[in-house]
């Protein structure tokens, strides 16, 4: 049995992780799984796990933030990448093909359709929602808009939702390992805040680390990701500020962690609940886009502007313990989610 993993984005952040979780999971169950991304991904995740990819046309018009326009011009682009993704399943012949968000879940979805071929989308914005729940099953993760609707609604869709799938080793992680590699001048008897927008680190991110930085709190500040631009990297003054640039160890570096300040999406999120961490959500980090995580994970995550992110942090720290239980609460499901949306798709093999 072989699954083809049709994955949006540049191979190195939260989509890729998204497919290769999944993939772990399934592989459990003997299926074999190959990848495929845009001929312009680096795809330094697949790489740093010895993994080889097919290349064919994956367009993004932008997710949650795409314009009418932008989604004009991506159409035309969508529909030459539909047919190689049909040319691709012709080629690889896997039993189902998995499109992983935005434009991997359009057209790995829509290519496997006219290559017919059984696939399943797994969907976080508008569009893919739109256009996949038209054409095969689906699994909707918190970020897209129809995460919220009743299973009733969902259902008349072919849809089912699940948290995101995060790989559950995790959980495991050393905090010694994640002492010795702490910079000169951190404090373990300081709590520690760590500030992370994904693998990439966006701008916004990078002002409330200055503006923490900047503040009274007395705390370690932890700061991880490539920034998108190297000038982000002169917000990082403060004698309180660690960056640690993009690093592999995260499972160790949590252990560490008292409160985790990212955005209002993906899978930092989960595996924060899976460590029972504290979370404040940074709102509009990325193109101004807005998950309303806080409401499917209450009293977890607070949310929390540039303007008052000092007060809300005041707030996690004072009411820690119970944030924790509240994360604790919804741990086991994270954890479980890559397994559940495994055996989705391998029963989509079987029927």
């Amino acid at each position: 049995m072989k699954a083809l993993f049709v994955v949006t984005g540049r191979g190195i952040g939260g989509d890729a992780m998204t497919a290769l979780n999944i993939a772990r999971a399934l592989e459990k169950r003997g299926v074999e799984c190959e990848f495929a991304l845009d001929p312009t991904a680096p795809g330094l995740l697949f790489k740093k796990h010895g993994i080889t990819w097919h290349k064919t046309s994956v367009p993004q018009a932008g997710g949650h933030a795409a314009t009418k326009a932008k989604m004009a011009k991506a159409a035309f682009k969508t529909f030459k990448a539909v047919l190689g993704a049909s040319r691709l399943c012709k080629k690889v012949k896997p039993n189902v093909v998995v499109g992983v968000i935005g434009g991997g879940a359009v057209v790995g979805c829509l290519g496997a359709l006219v290559a017919r071929v059984p696939s399943v989308g797994v969907l976080i914005t508008p569009m893919d929602a739109n256009i996949c729940t038209k054409v095969t099953t689906n699994v909707a993760l918190p970020e897209s808009n129809l995460f919220q609707l009743e299973s009733a609604e969902l259902e008349k869709l072919n849809t089912k939702k699940a948290y995101s799938p995060i790989n559950p080793e995790v959980i495991v992680g050393d905090r010694e390992k994640a002492l010795k590699k702490m910079p000169e001048g951190y404090d373990p008897a300081l709590p520690t805040v760590l500030f992370s927008s994904g693998s990439t680190l966006f701008e916004k991110m990078a002002q409330g680390v200055e503006k923490l930085g900047e503040s009274q709190t007395h705390a370690n500040i932890l700061v991880v990701g490539d920034p998108l631009e190297e000038d982000y990297l002169n917000y990082f003054e403060s004698e309180k500020v660690f960056y640690l640039g993009y690093v592999d160890w995260i499972r160790d570096l949590y252990k560490l962690v008292d409160v985790a300040v990212v955005t209002d999406d993906g899978m930092m999120i989960h595996e924060a609940m899976a460590c029972n961490i504290p979370v404040v959500a940074l709102l509009g980090v990325k193109y101004g886009r807005y998950h309303n995580l806080a409401a499917v994970f209450k009293g977890a995550v607070l949310e929390a502007e540039l303007e008052n992110l000092e007060t809300v942090l005041e707030d996690a720290f004072r009411d820690m313990d119970e944030m924790k239980l509240n994360a604790s609460k919804y741990g086991t499901d994270v954890l479980n989610s890559a397994d559940d949306i495994a055996e989705m798709i391998y029963s989509k093999i079987h029927k």
